[in-house]
Formats: structure tokens, sequence, C-alpha cells
């Protein structure tokens, strides 16, 4: 289980009594100071929770430094929230998005706190004899992706929000783009690998809404019944699209016995014990849950693969520059050429 809360990391901070001027009739329970703790878990945008009184909230603000463009886009991940709510319970409900960059130093909003358990390495110990939890862990996550899927775009007005058009290349040439700007070594074939890529291109089923980042640490299960999903988090990449790649994304943080370190990372291990679903097994209740068509998975497998890789590349960059010093990143660079490699093997096997 994630420790929830952290003093604040240095350099990390927010001036509790500027942020407190600014919402003080803006939010509900804002009148006079405020207290700021750290959500440590994350390797991207940062998460702290606000305590006015008897009130709370979750602040989200993008990293520290320079960021790649259009990531990390805190007003957009706002009205994405503030959209699917309302149709999608685990989406946590937002309050106020500020663009005022001079109130914090960047862009950020507050959404509600939800009380639950992340898990990433372990059960918790009063549920670790429970050997029926994995299974009923890993029916809900999957429904739960089934389940985002299935929220009709076009009746709910959400074609803004992506273009399916032509997503799968717009994908691939934007991922392999972001690897060009922070790339920091040369690795082989990933030359090849983007080629194949834009040659195997699968033609798109029905488009849905995409999460982008759907994953075991990025769900909040209730405290008290953890086979029951009590939030679903970090929305910040979400978009309108071909919703097998959100699922070959997942697939490939979900571990199995045998899996390398780097394929689950914080992940790798509890998914691999008795009782836990195999990706297989997901697949499977995925297809049984929303009638689609995942004969050509590998190919999103790959994609996934490459677009996980690119992530951690320019979480290391950052770290590699200098604009971060959170010594998690410091070996980032070893896992990226792990993800790189079994891009490019399975791409192989699937030729």
């Amino acid at each position: 289980m994630a420790p929830e809360l952290a003093p604040i990391r240095a350099g990390e901070e927010i001036d509790p009594a500027v942020l407190a001027r600014y919402l003080r009739g803006k939010v509900e329970g804002v009148e006079e100071e405020i207290a700021i703790q750290q959500f440590p878990g994350g390797h991207s945008n940062l998460t702290y929770l606000l305590r006015a009184g008897d009130r709370e909230y979750v602040l989200r603000r993008p990293p520290l430094g320079p960021v790649a463009p259009k990531a990390h886009d805190m007003a957009r991940e706002f009205r994405v929230l503030r959209a699917v709510h309302p149709l999608f319970p685990p989406a946590p409900r937002v309050y106020l998005v500020c663009e005022d960059v001079s109130v914090i130093g960047a862009t950020f909003f507050l959404m509600e706190r939800r009380r639950g358990i992340v898990l990433r390495r372990d059960l918790p110990p009063e549920f670790s004899s429970d050997a029926g939890l994995p299974r009923k862990i890993s029916e809900a996550f999957i429904d739960c992706l089934a389940q985002l899927h299935l929220i009709d775009v076009a009746r709910h007005g959400f074609e803004s929000l992506g273009r399916p058009e032509g997503f799968l290349e717009r994908q691939v040439r934007g991922w392999t783009d972001r690897w060009e700007r922070a790339r920091t070594e040369e690795l082989p074939g990933l030359d090849h690998l983007v080629r194949w890529l834009m040659e195997k291109l699968p033609t798109s089923g029905t488009p849905s809404l995409v999460h982008n980042d759907f994953k075991l640490d990025n769900m909040m299960l209730d405290a008290t019944d953890p086979g029951r999903v009590e939030a679903v988090l970090d929305w910040e990449m979400t978009t309108v699209g071909d919703p097998l790649l959100d699922l070959g994304c997942t697939l490939c943080y979900w571990t199995e016995a045998g899996d390398p370190e780097f394929r689950g990372g914080a992940l790798s291990g509890i998914t691999t014990g008795a009782g836990w679903y195999t990706r297989e097994e997901l697949v499977r209740r995925y297809a049984q849950k929303t009638g689609r068509d995942v004969s050509h998975l590998g190919y999103y497998e790959v994609l996934g693969l490459f677009k996980l890789g690119v992530i951690l590349q320019q979480i290391y960059f950052r770290y590699h520059r200098g604009q971060t010093h959170d010594e998690r990143f410091r070996d980032f660079h070893l896992r990226v050429r792990g993800l790189m490699r079994a891009a490019v093997d399975l791409a192989e096997r699937l030729s």
C-alpha cells in the first residue's frame, strides 16, 4: 500500500498564505489559513492535500521546470474530469481551475479527496490472508476499464476531447517526436520499430474515451472492500480514440511471473502472486464485457511498450538535465532500454 502523505519535497513548496488568499471566496471552507502536505506517489504531475478547517481538497499542478509541448495540461484535465464525473463515478469531482501562474507558479486545479487504498507492491496486511481478493481486484480493475470504454462518446458530446480519425497514426508520430526531443542515447532497433508501427497500423473500431494511463496504481480501492473501485486518478492524457490502445498500455503494466523488473516498474511483483489474473485473462474478460475484437491486440501492446518507454524517458530527461533532483528517476534510462527492447522483440515476433 502506498504511503498516503509526506512532507513537501524541497523545491516543490507552495506558499499557503498566497494560495489561501486566492482561494478565499472561491471554494467552500477557505477562510483563513490552509495546511499543505504532498502525496509522494506519481512521477510527473505534483499532487498536494489542502486542509482548510474541516474541508479537504486535492491540488494538482505540473512538474517543475520546462515540460514537453501539450503535456501536463492542468486546465484540460480539469475539463475532462468535469465532463466525465457525472457519467463515470470513479472520476473525482473537480471544483476550480486557476490559470494565473502568479499564484503558485503554474496552472493548477482543485478536486475532491477520495480515500482508499492504492496498490503498488503488496496488499495491505489485513487483507493478505484473503485468497480470493486478487481475483476480485483483477475483475474490478478490468471491468472499470470496460465501463469507461462503453460510454457513448457521441451521445454525451465528448467528440471535442479528441479526434478519432487518424488517432493511431497521430499517436505513433507524436510519441516518436517526444522520443526524439527527450532521447539521451541511441537504442538499437528503434528506427525499425517506428517504421513497423506506421506500416502495421490496424483499422480502429468505434471510438471511445481513452484514459491513456490506466494502471493499478492509478486506481484507488475501497479501504474496507478492496474489490470495489473508489477512484480512477491521473486523467491528464485522456482523449477520444481507439480504446484498444488503453488496453494495450494497461497490459504493459500488468506483470506476470517471469516478467523482467522493467516491465511494471513499481508494480512489479504484486500481480505475479497467486490468484491474480494473467494478461490473457484480462483480455478475455475485457472482450466479453465490451464485445470488442481483440484479435490484433499485439500491435497495441507494442505501441504501449514504446509509449511507456517514451514517458519514462521524458521523466529521465528532466532528471538528466537537472530540472528535477528526485532520486527515484536516476535509473529510469535502464527501464527505458528494457521497454524499448521488449517492444522491438514483440514486433519481430508478430512479423
